[in-house]
Order: structure tokens, then sequence, then C-alpha cells
């Protein structure tokens, strides 16, 4: 079956959609905050400085093709750097700055890089133990030749000699040639570079904001927090320029409360573990106040979602129900949304990983909507997404328009488009694997509704069959598991064993305040504790209660410590490295299923 929309906008270049973003004048076009105080870059000044990093790229002898590396976190002069590299025809090569060292070694010696953008002598620091392997440098916090100010000057200077070359840059650059080149995180093996061309990208944001995102409108306040290197947040800020936003740019996600407060922004995307940290958050806070507080809030929460719920899937809402939900919402959640700040909030959008509907849900109790999308960085990276007037929730809504999709005899999802990508860099096998017949072959299993809704089940590579025969899907049920405020991650395993097994790395602080336990013991020695595995195992028991027989999950393994990238346990975005965290608790999950017989 193919589902297909509209034709495609026509071809472009990214420097073109950056001009006519930047074109739009106003005072604010950039603001983040510098030394803690909101700072405005115009869109005038925005301009100017890409093109003077542009032509002083050009001026330190570097050719159109060349590929620029850019490893830095969220701030203006990420995003200055990056349209500077395009603009001077070059290719900008986005790294996580919490990529593993060896991964960013790979990175720079595979894609060739001439140059790399960095942001603070610290993270340079970081870079030592792979000193050899760095380019020339280039440094956002620097006063010195080597920084992102002295290659402005150049550039400026340079301009000067040659009036025409921002002119000149722009109109050598096809639509067809490289643009970005992205390294997948991977959970196993070695990243591939992404090859995707100008065209793909230019064509994914126009297609994507004319579509899903279209109810963002030129002069709206609009804030960014997920990684400028995710493709995901690098198309939707090439969006939030063109559209001729004011565009807030949040540092760090520790930040992102006390940000959005100030911002009240009318649209941001996001990630559902970001989702689930804002429920932590607020039911976290509850809970330590104790007393009324401590248990009107996790019950107001819970009766939205269940009202909501009912609603949104034309279930019957009880007369009871109802009831609770005006008094829940009279007392509890009309209050949130502006207290987040969010009252001016028309939707988020969520991307990247399965949003559970009853954190969906939850949002909506509290009057905010969450629109869920899909798409692989091959496809630059949108390939459905829904509307605010047309959004089925659990779904991942219909293409965008020029994007085709079929679901394959196993139900893998095949993808058709402009924004399909040129290929992987000096990798024709993996090319040739995942381009076949003029469609991309994405690894993710889907399926259609009537209306050509997809809806993604899980990845075709993660799928397991238990000793019983049946085939688990371990996201759906890790999303149901997460839907816990006790539980910061999860883990599936049960490849050939009766019955699945959770690995859990718990919400610390909630298990503190939920169970009484004294500040000043370690994880590790409260993982081992009876009380704390019995009380996660019910949360996860409850949770898992209304998914099949064969999904629910019986016991658990306590994880002493967090997942983390820079243990190798997590990608960069923040994907569960399957086979390094299982092999590394291997004996913990033996332990486990042993206790399991023995009490069969």
């Amino acid at each position: 079956m193919a589902m297909q929309t509209v034709a495609a906008p026509p071809k472009t270049t990214l420097p073109s959609l950056i001009r006519e973003g930047l074109a739009k004048q106003r005072d604010d076009a950039l603001i983040e905050r510098v030394g803690g105080v909101w700072t405005p870059t115009s869109s005038e000044r925005a301009l100017q400085r890409v093109i003077d990093v542009a032509c002083g790229l050009r001026d330190l002898g570097l050719n159109p093709g060349d590929r620029v590396a850019l490893l830095a976190q969220d701030r203006v002069d990420w995003l200055v750097s990056d349209f500077g590299v395009l603009l001077a025809g070059l290719v900008v090569v986005p790294i996580f700055p919490t990529q593993a060292l060896d991964q960013v070694e790979y990175i720079l010696q595979n894609s060739e890089a001439k140059l790399l953008i960095v942001d603070s002598r610290a993270a340079l620091e970081r870079l030592q133990p792979i000193a050899a392997s760095l380019p020339q440098i280039v440094l956002f916090d620097s006063d010195g030749p080597d920084s992102l100010a002295a290659l402005e000057m150049r550039g400026a200077q340079a301009r000067t000699r040659h009036p025409d070359w921002p002119v000149a840059f722009e109109s050598q650059i096809r639509p067809d040639d490289l643009a970005v080149l992205i390294y997948t995180s991977g959970t196993t093996g070695r990243p591939k570079g992404v090859m995707l061309s100008h065209n793909n990208v230019a064509f994914n944001v126009q297609a994507s904001f004319r579509y899903g995102l279209g109810d963002v409108h030129a002069e709206e306040t609009v804030m960014s927090v997920l990684p400028f290197s995710h493709i995901y947040e690098h198309m939707i800020a090439y969006g939030f320029i063109l559209v001729g936003t004011h565009y807030y740019i949040c540092h760090s996600p520790d930040e992102l409360l006390v940000d959005m407060r100030d911002v009240r922004p009318v649209m941001m995307t996001s990630v559902p573990r970001i989702f689930e940290r804002v429920l932590a958050g607020i039911t976290g806070k509850a809970l330590k106040e104790g007393g009324v507080r401590g248990k009107l809030i996790p019950w107001a929460l819970a009766v939205g979602r269940d009202y909501r719920k009912a609603q949104t899937l034309g279930q019957p809402v009880s007369p009871m129900l109802s009831l609770k939900y005006r008094l829940a919402h009279a007392l509890v959640l009309r209050k949130i949304r502006p207290m987040l700040g969010l009252d001016r909030l028309k939707f988020f959008v969520s991307g990247s990983a399965a949003l559970h509907l009853d954190t969906a849900m939850t949002f909506l109790g509290f009057d905010v909507t969450i629109i869920e999308g899909y798409g692989p960085t091959e496809c630059s990276p949108v390939v459905s997404v829904n509307r605010l007037l047309d959004n089925r929730y659990a779904t991942v809504g219909r293409p965008i328009p020029g994007v085709t999709v079929r679901l394959d005899d196993d139900g893998e999802i095949l993808v058709r488009g402009p924004g399909v990508m040129l290929g992987y860099y000096k990798d024709e096998t993996a090319t040739s694997e995942a381009l076949r017949d003029g469609w991309y072959h994405t690894g993710d299993v889907g399926i259609t509704d009537a209306d050509g809704f997809l809806k993604i089940t899980d990845r075709k590579k993660e799928l397991f069959k238990t000793s019983g025969g049946k085939f688990l899907a371990p996201a759906r049920v890790e999303s149901a598991i997460k839907r816990s405020v006790y539980v910061n991650q999860v883990m599936l395993v049960g490849e050939s064993r009766p019955h699945p097994l959770a690995l859990v790395s718990p919400n610390w602080d909630l298990i503190r305040t939920a169970l009484n336990l004294p500040a000043n013991v370690p994880t590790p020695d409260l993982a081992k504790r009876t009380d704390v595995n019995e009380f996660l195992t019910q949360e996860v028991r409850s949770h898992t209660a209304d998914l099949a027989s064969f999904e629910q999950v019986w016991r658990i393994v306590v994880l002493p410590h967090e997942l983390t990238i820079e243990a190798g346990e997590l990608s960069p975005t923040m994907k569960v490295k399957r086979r390094v965290v299982e092999q590394r608790y291997s004996g913990d999950i033996e332990r486990a299923y042993a206790a399991m017989a023995s009490k069969a």
C-alpha cells in the first residue's frame, strides 16, 4: 500500500532559503542568553555575520565541496557558522558535542574535514586525546586569531577586496550539491555518513512547514532546545528562519523550564524523553511538598489523562469521570500551562522516538497539544507529521507533500521523495542495501489506518522472539513502562526467553521521596535494596498490565547507574545501545532469569 501526497516544492538551495528568511527585517531574529540576559541579534546583523563567515572561510583557502565540522552546544554562533559554511559552497559536518572521542576521530578522518569549529577551550581540551587527528580549529569563545570573531573580521576584509564574492559563491551552488554530511549515531558499529544535498534539506523544510508546521507564522515566538547537530532540529532551525519568527535558543535542556517561562513560545520541537522529564518534575515537586498537594497533583494528572484519553479515542466518558475532570481542572490542571510558560503555546512537536499515548494525554489533560511526526536522518528527516487541526494521536501523521510511503510485505516502511539522501559517504555497500528500486528502506516497521495515518510499531532489527514463539517489539513495552514517573530509562531483553525482562534505571530523586530513603546513600547501594526492587517491580507490572500477556514484564533488574553516552551505553541521540548494555549486565540478567525459573 502506498500513500502519496501533493507535489513537492521546486528545487532550491539552503543559502537561498536562509537569505529569504533573513531578508524579513526584525530586530530580534535570533535571541539567546548572554551573561544570563536575553540578547537579540537582528536579521540584518545575522546575515552580515553569515556572509563574513563565508568569505572568511574561502579566504582561508577552502574550496567548494570542502568539509567543515561543527562541534558545539546550541547558540547563535552555531547557526551563523552553519549558514556561513553553506553560503561558501562548503559542506557542513555536524558533530554532537557529547559524541565519544573515538567516533569524533572517525568522523573527522572519514569526512576529511579541513576545519573544525568548536565552542570553547574546555571542549577543545576534551579533544586532546585525538589531537593528532584534528584539522585547523576555530573557537567561538576566544579572543585570539583562532576565534570566530577573527574569522568574521577576515571575511569582512576579504569582502572589501572582493565585493562580488557572496553572490559568486551562491551562484555556483546547485540544488543537488552535497550540503550536509551528517553521521548517524548508530546503536552498533561505526557511524555512517549520510549525504544530504541542498535540495534534500530545503525540500524538507518547505514541505514540512507548509504542511504539519504551517500554523507557525512570521513574528511569532518559537524556541529550540534539541541539539542543532541532530538533523531534526537542524531542519527546524532553517524553517524558523525561513518563516521569519522570533527565534529563541535554549542552551541546554537543564535550562528549559526557566527558559520556557521567560519566552512563552507558540511552538517548540522536542523528544519524548523531555516530555517525560517535565511530568516527572511536576510530580516530583508535589511529592516533595507532601500533604494535600502531594496527593492532589498526581491525582489530577491521572484524571486529566483518563478523561482526555477516553474523549480522544471516542470511548464513553462516565458522569463520574467528567465530574472528576472538572474538579481536577479547576483545582490543578488549568494552572499548569501558565506555570510552565505554555500559555501561548499552539503545540509541541514530538519526534525521534515513540511517544506513548498516555504521555500525550497527560499533557492534553492540562490543555497542551503534542503533534507527533516521523523521519530518519536519511530522509532529511521528516517523512510524515500530524497537523494541529488534523491530529490523530498514537500515529505519526500522513506523509508531507512530495513524499510517498509504502509498506513492504513484512511491514517495513519504504520512502521515496526529494528528501531521500544521496547515499552513505564512501560506503557503496550500505548505500545499495538502503536504496533499492528507488525506495529508501528505513528499517522501521509500521502500519497505516484507513485514512493513511502512519503508526510506527518498532525497528525491524530490534524485534525479538520469545521461547514461546511470540515476536516482541521492545519499544512498545519500553514506552509503556516509561509512563511511570519513577522510571528514568528502561531496556527490554528476552530473546529466546520465556518472558521479557526489564533493565530499569530509576528516577532516584522520586524513589528516595516515595520510600523515604536517606539522601546520603549512593545509588549502587540503593539498587540492591529489596524495597526499591519491589516498588519498581510493581510499577513496571502495573504499567504493562494492559499489554498482551507475552509482553507483560514481571521481573526487573535495577541498574546502579544511569545509562550514559560517556560510558558507551547510549548514542548521542540518547538511543540505547542494546548489545552493549545487554553484555554489560549479562550477569544480572542471567541471575534474574535463574530466579524466575526457580519460582516457576
